[in-house]
């Protein structure tokens, strides 16, 4: 039942928002076609006349602003030298007791 219940709603909210921007595209072809405006009202040609269509043709609508920050994730990057070098180690300390490194034949 609850997904019957979402999933209307979500075709509800679309129907909402479909009907919401033809009326506003409504309002623009109106406003920008005089002929179309006074088949809706006879009275559009006069200078006293005030709509919706007229408020929106000459920009007195109220609209909200938003203002939204955009927060760029900031990554501290250190750049500091690696040194590395390496120092001589003999090998002698690093085998079992009792046991030398290989000895090369001498070569004559």
């Amino acid at each position: 039942m609850r997904f019957i219940m979402r999933h209307c709603k979500r075709h509800r909210q679309a129907v909402i928002a479909s009907v919401l921007a033809g009326f506003v595209l409504l309002l623009n072809a109106m406003a920008a076609s005089p002929s179309l405006h006074e088949w809706f009202h006879a009275d559009a040609g006069k200078a006293e006349h005030q709509c919706a269509v007229t408020l929106f043709a000459h920009g007195k609508v109220d609209s909200a602003t938003v203002e939204v920050a955009a927060v760029a994730p900031t990554i501290p990057v250190e750049a500091v030298p690696q040194l590395t070098f390496s120092v001589f180690s003999p090998a002698i300390e690093y085998l079992p007791a009792g046991r030398a490194p290989p000895v090369l034949p001498a070569v004559s």
